[in-house]
């Protein structure tokens, strides 16, 4: 999978490269009116990229932080259950030898 993922982000990078080399005119970005910059496209895609990107992993880390929060509530509920499973089986087994005590004892001739 790691191999799988590099050469994804190397043919994306290579692709951002080649695209920036052929797209250096200046283009102006409008950020609220009245307010201009002017920046190379290449510069403003590599930067909007960039923002995705971060964008893309703060929602991975906070889909892995939920999932990790589900999993550990998960867990203890079945810590819990297994606990008290425990318990009856302790239960019926002092019954049972409770019960066998009780019964005859059977004589073999």
């Amino acid at each position: 999978m790691r191999q799988v993922n590099f050469t994804l982000i190397f043919v994306i990078s290579l692709a951002l490269v080649l695209f920036g080399i052929e797209n250096t005119e200046p283009v102006p970005i409008n950020i609220v009116q009245g307010v201009t910059l002017q920046a190379p496209l290449c510069i403003e895609l590599i930067a909007a990229m960039g923002l995705g990107a971060v964008f893309a992993w703060v929602f991975s880390v906070w889909v892995n932080l939920q999932r990790g929060m589900t999993v550990k509530q998960e867990v203890q509920h079945r810590d819990a259950q297994i606990e008290s499973l425990k318990e009856d089986l302790e239960r019926y087994q002092a019954e049972l030898e409770q019960q066998q005590r009780l019964l005859p004892s059977a004589t073999i001739e």
